[in-house]
């Protein structure tokens, strides 16, 4: 397979995800485990995080809808509380991977699932440097973001688009995110796909090195 293309998730691929930001508020509130990941999946493409990450709604209009979603599953968590959850950290060894597989020619893209008025830099942890994500940012050939661009994560137009940005074919491509769902519409129009594990991106590059035949 000759590869054109590497295409990059950001949150759970550079920086740590917010699926173990939930996990945590899950153990200590007593809540069964993936709780607020089975609410975020149910009606997956209009729901209230969903209609959030394509800028469709405000953050109070947010607020309120997903504590009723999650009052509907069994225990509400208003929707600002979720987007306190999001405090992230870098992965560096994955920032180390990108300006690798720049460095070797091939092109790249980021598709992102964020929210309006809180980019990358708003869901950093305090003790994070802003700076680096210009540094990650500068390695890219082109980003969509879920909430300017009006699609998001899982939704099969949004990879469309990144392919047509980039002037590749899927089938040319390698994908990598955290998230199974995002996953799948990636595959199933060709993409090679990489799953990167929560809490360990070693696993992912290695994968990645493999795909790329890098040493």
């Amino acid at each position: 397979m000759n590869f054109e293309a590497v295409i990059f998730d950001f949150g759970g691929v550079f920086t740590t995800s917010p699926v173990q930001n939930f996990a945590a508020f899950e153990r200590e509130h007593n809540l069964p485990e993936r709780f607020i990941g089975e609410v975020i999946k149910t009606n997956i493409n209009d729901n209230a995080w969903a209609r959030f990450e394509r800028a469709e709604i405000d953050i109070e209009t947010f607020d309120g809808a997903f504590a009723e979603e999650t009052k509907a599953a069994g225990f509400e968590i208003r929707g600002a509380t979720l987007v306190s959850l999001l405090s992230l950290t870098f992965n560096h060894n994955m920032i180390e991977a990108l300006e690798r597989v720049k460095q070797a020619g091939y092109k790249t893209g980021c598709i992102t699932n964020n929210l309006p008025k809180i980019d990358s830099k708003g869901m950093l942890a305090p003790d994070e440097k802003k700076e680096i994500i210009e540094r990650v940012h500068a390695n890219f050939d082109h980003i969509i973001e879920s909430s300017k661009a009006g699609v998001r994560k899982p939704e099969p137009r949004i990879y469309k688009m990144m392919c047509e940005a980039l002037g590749v074919a899927p089938a040319s491509c390698v994908f990598l995110d955290d998230l199974g769902v995002n996953l799948k519409p990636a595959k199933a129009m060709g993409m090679t796909t990489i799953k990167v594990p929560f809490g360990d991106v070693g696993p992912a590059i290695e994968e990645l090195n493999k795909i790329l035949k890098f040493s």
